[in-house]
Protein backbone atom coordinates (compact mmCIF):
# COMPACT_ATOMS: atom_id res chain seq x y z
CA UNK A 1 0.00 0.00 0.00
CA UNK A 2 2.72 2.50 0.87
CA UNK A 3 4.63 1.62 -2.39
CA UNK A 4 1.67 1.81 -4.32
CA UNK A 5 0.99 5.53 -2.60
CA UNK A 6 4.93 6.55 -3.56
CA UNK A 7 4.04 5.69 -7.26
CA UNK A 8 1.49 7.67 -6.92
CA UNK A 9 3.12 10.59 -5.73
CA UNK A 10 5.74 10.08 -8.14
CA UNK A 11 3.29 10.61 -11.05
CA UNK A 12 2.00 13.51 -10.13
CA UNK A 13 5.52 15.41 -9.16
CA UNK A 14 5.79 14.68 -12.97
CA UNK A 15 2.74 15.67 -13.98
CA UNK A 16 3.21 19.24 -14.53
CA UNK A 17 6.60 19.25 -16.35
CA UNK A 18 4.74 16.94 -18.85
CA UNK A 19 3.77 18.29 -22.44
CA UNK A 20 -0.03 17.64 -22.17
CA UNK A 21 -1.19 15.78 -25.32
CA UNK A 22 -4.46 16.85 -26.87
CA UNK A 23 -7.23 15.40 -25.05
CA UNK A 24 -9.44 12.90 -26.99
CA UNK A 25 -13.23 12.77 -26.63
CA UNK A 26 -13.99 9.53 -23.86
CA UNK A 27 -16.95 8.86 -25.90
CA UNK A 28 -18.76 10.20 -22.51
CA UNK A 29 -20.68 13.22 -23.73
CA UNK A 30 -20.22 16.07 -21.07
CA UNK A 31 -23.30 17.38 -19.83
CA UNK A 32 -23.87 21.23 -21.57
CA UNK A 33 -24.46 23.04 -18.84
CA UNK A 34 -21.31 21.81 -17.16
CA UNK A 35 -22.25 20.27 -14.10
CA UNK A 36 -21.09 17.22 -13.78
CA UNK A 37 -18.77 14.75 -16.19
CA UNK A 38 -16.76 11.83 -14.93
CA UNK A 39 -12.43 12.57 -13.74
CA UNK A 40 -10.26 12.01 -16.76
CA UNK A 41 -7.63 10.11 -14.12
CA UNK A 42 -5.94 13.31 -14.18
CA UNK A 43 -4.92 14.36 -10.28
CA UNK A 44 -7.89 16.05 -9.05
CA UNK A 45 -8.83 17.48 -5.03
CA UNK A 46 -11.91 17.63 -4.00
CA UNK A 47 -12.70 19.82 -1.08
CA UNK A 48 -15.76 20.98 1.03
CA UNK A 49 -16.05 25.13 1.56
CA UNK A 50 -15.86 25.97 5.04
CA UNK A 51 -16.55 29.37 6.60
CA UNK A 52 -13.07 31.21 5.53
CA UNK A 53 -13.40 30.05 2.26
CA UNK A 54 -16.94 32.21 1.37
CA UNK A 55 -18.18 35.64 2.17
CA UNK A 56 -17.21 37.43 3.70
CA UNK A 57 -13.57 35.87 4.01
CA UNK A 58 -12.92 34.53 0.42
CA UNK A 59 -9.75 32.92 1.42
CA UNK A 60 -9.40 29.20 -0.28
CA UNK A 61 -6.27 27.15 0.29
CA UNK A 62 -5.26 24.45 -1.57
CA UNK A 63 -4.66 21.18 -0.09
CA UNK A 64 -0.99 19.56 -0.08
CA UNK A 65 -2.40 16.39 -2.07
CA UNK A 66 -2.90 18.80 -5.28
CA UNK A 67 0.16 21.79 -4.07
CA UNK A 68 2.86 18.98 -4.69
CA UNK A 69 2.59 18.90 -8.38
CA UNK A 70 1.98 22.88 -8.62
CA UNK A 71 4.63 24.95 -9.30
CA UNK A 72 5.91 26.68 -5.52
CA UNK A 73 6.27 29.71 -6.75
CA UNK A 74 2.93 30.36 -7.85
CA UNK A 75 1.49 30.90 -12.03
CA UNK A 76 -1.43 32.16 -13.03
CA UNK A 77 -4.72 29.97 -13.09
CA UNK A 78 -7.49 29.64 -15.21
CA UNK A 79 -10.72 27.86 -13.26
CA UNK A 80 -13.51 26.12 -15.75
CA UNK A 81 -16.82 25.81 -14.31
CA UNK A 82 -19.69 24.78 -16.88
CA UNK A 83 -19.27 27.07 -19.93
CA UNK A 84 -17.52 29.80 -18.34
CA UNK A 85 -13.61 30.94 -17.11
CA UNK A 86 -11.95 32.80 -14.49
CA UNK A 87 -8.82 33.84 -14.38
CA UNK A 88 -6.61 34.36 -10.64
CA UNK A 89 -3.47 33.68 -9.34
CA UNK A 90 -2.10 30.70 -7.73
CA UNK A 91 0.39 32.66 -5.08
CA UNK A 92 2.49 29.06 -4.25
CA UNK A 93 4.45 28.76 -0.91
CA UNK A 94 4.84 32.39 -0.46
CA UNK A 95 1.09 33.00 -0.25
CA UNK A 96 0.10 29.66 1.57
CA UNK A 97 -0.79 27.63 -1.37
CA UNK A 98 -3.76 30.02 -1.42
CA UNK A 99 -5.87 31.62 -4.50
CA UNK A 100 -5.63 35.33 -5.21
CA UNK A 101 -8.99 37.70 -4.67
CA UNK A 102 -10.47 37.04 -7.64
CA UNK A 103 -10.92 34.20 -6.10
CA UNK A 104 -14.17 36.03 -4.64
CA UNK A 105 -15.77 36.51 -8.35
CA UNK A 106 -15.49 32.79 -9.00
CA UNK A 107 -17.04 32.22 -5.64
CA UNK A 108 -20.10 35.02 -5.71
CA UNK A 109 -20.84 34.21 -9.80
CA UNK A 110 -21.55 30.31 -8.48
CA UNK A 111 -23.07 31.35 -5.35
CA UNK A 112 -20.58 29.27 -3.19
CA UNK A 113 -22.04 28.21 0.70
CA UNK A 114 -20.27 26.96 2.89
CA UNK A 115 -20.80 23.64 2.95
CA UNK A 116 -20.78 23.48 -1.04
CA UNK A 117 -18.54 20.64 -2.29
CA UNK A 118 -15.52 21.39 -4.94
CA UNK A 119 -13.80 19.37 -7.21
CA UNK A 120 -10.66 20.25 -8.69
CA UNK A 121 -9.23 18.31 -11.78
CA UNK A 122 -6.00 19.93 -12.96
CA UNK A 123 -5.97 19.34 -16.75
CA UNK A 124 -2.84 21.70 -17.75
CA UNK A 125 0.13 22.82 -15.53
CA UNK A 126 3.27 24.42 -16.01
CA UNK A 127 5.54 27.64 -14.59
CA UNK A 128 3.02 29.63 -16.97
CA UNK A 129 -0.27 28.43 -16.58
CA UNK A 130 -2.28 25.97 -14.36
CA UNK A 131 -6.04 25.23 -15.25
CA UNK A 132 -8.86 22.87 -13.23
CA UNK A 133 -12.07 22.33 -14.32
CA UNK A 134 -14.24 22.60 -11.66
CA UNK A 135 -17.41 21.00 -10.52
CA UNK A 136 -19.80 22.40 -7.66
CA UNK A 137 -21.60 20.03 -5.67
CA UNK A 138 -23.97 22.08 -3.54
CA UNK A 139 -24.20 21.55 0.06
CA UNK A 140 -28.06 22.39 0.41
CA UNK A 141 -29.53 18.59 0.08
CA UNK A 142 -33.15 18.56 -0.10
CA UNK A 143 -34.44 17.70 3.25
CA UNK A 144 -36.15 14.64 2.73
CA UNK A 145 -32.84 13.17 1.67
CA UNK A 146 -31.02 14.00 4.84
CA UNK A 147 -31.50 11.77 6.99
CA UNK A 148 -33.48 12.94 10.23
CA UNK A 149 -30.23 12.21 12.86
CA UNK A 150 -28.15 14.95 10.87
CA UNK A 151 -27.75 18.29 10.99
CA UNK A 152 -26.35 19.06 7.42
CA UNK A 153 -23.46 20.23 5.81
CA UNK A 154 -22.27 23.19 7.97
CA UNK A 155 -18.76 23.72 9.75
CA UNK A 156 -19.69 21.38 12.89
CA UNK A 157 -21.37 18.57 10.50
CA UNK A 158 -20.04 18.89 7.41
CA UNK A 159 -20.04 16.45 4.19
CA UNK A 160 -17.02 14.28 3.80
CA UNK A 161 -15.83 12.91 0.29
CA UNK A 162 -13.84 10.27 -0.27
Amino acid sequence: MEQQLRNQLEMQKGYCDMKQPEIESSGIPEVDNGEYWPLSGKPYIDMVLTMSSVKPIYNLYLPKKITNVLPSTGAPVVLTCGQKKWDMFYGGVKSNNKFSNEWRKFADDNDLKEGDALVFELSECSARKIHFRVQILRGDFPAELIPEDEEGANSKNPIVLG
